[in-house]
């Protein structure tokens, strides 16, 4: 891969992570109390609600320095090594705790008794978004499982191609 490729995607992904601690620190925390400002009946779930959030934006850092290490390995000509397995693992473990963690807010905006400032449309219409993060999350670990497979196909050829050379 191209140096320059990589240097753009590096950038790419250290914004990524920087915007995510802009969310962490400064966005969740203050659309939490500016809903229960508005609407004081949602404060006992904001607490909850911004941990859940923060930890799920957690998620996605922590799989964007692991897909910064495996760019690194790919720049040293050294992906298909069984160290490129760790980092691997660490995204499928990431997404899967987050898609826990959404399948955990649609659970409970599924059987909880929330209060709605309206229709209850906005707590059907956050139960949609939480199903849509399930179904994308766990997709998206089968797709990481489904590369890790070929990954170790391919370490396996390269390390097979290597004792006959």
């Amino acid at each position: 891969m191209h140096r320059h490729f990589i240097a753009i995607l590096r950038a790419g992904i250290a914004a990524a992570i920087l915007m995510g601690l802009f969310g962490q620190v400064v966005v969740i925390p203050t659309t939490a109390a500016d809903e229960v400002d508005s609407f004081p009946p949602y404060a006992p779930f904001a607490v909850p609600y911004v941990v859940v959030a923060i930890a799920g934006v957690a998620c996605v850092q922590v799989a964007l320095v692991a897909v910064w290490k495996l760019l690194t390995m790919v720049e040293r000509d050294a992906i298909f090594t069984p160290r490129a397995f760790r980092w691997v693992d660490t995204i499928i473990g990431a997404s899967v705790v987050a898609t826990l963690l959404a399948a955990g807010v649609a659970g409970h905006l599924a059987v909880a008794e929330i209060p709605s400032p309206d229709d209850g449309m906005d707590v059907v219409s956050a139960l949609a978004a939480a199903l849509v993060g399930v179904g994308v999350g766990a997709a998206f670990a089968m797709l990481v499982v489904i590369m890790r497979t070929l990954l170790r196909k391919a370490t396996d050829l390269q390390t097979e191609m290597a004792e006959v050379v």
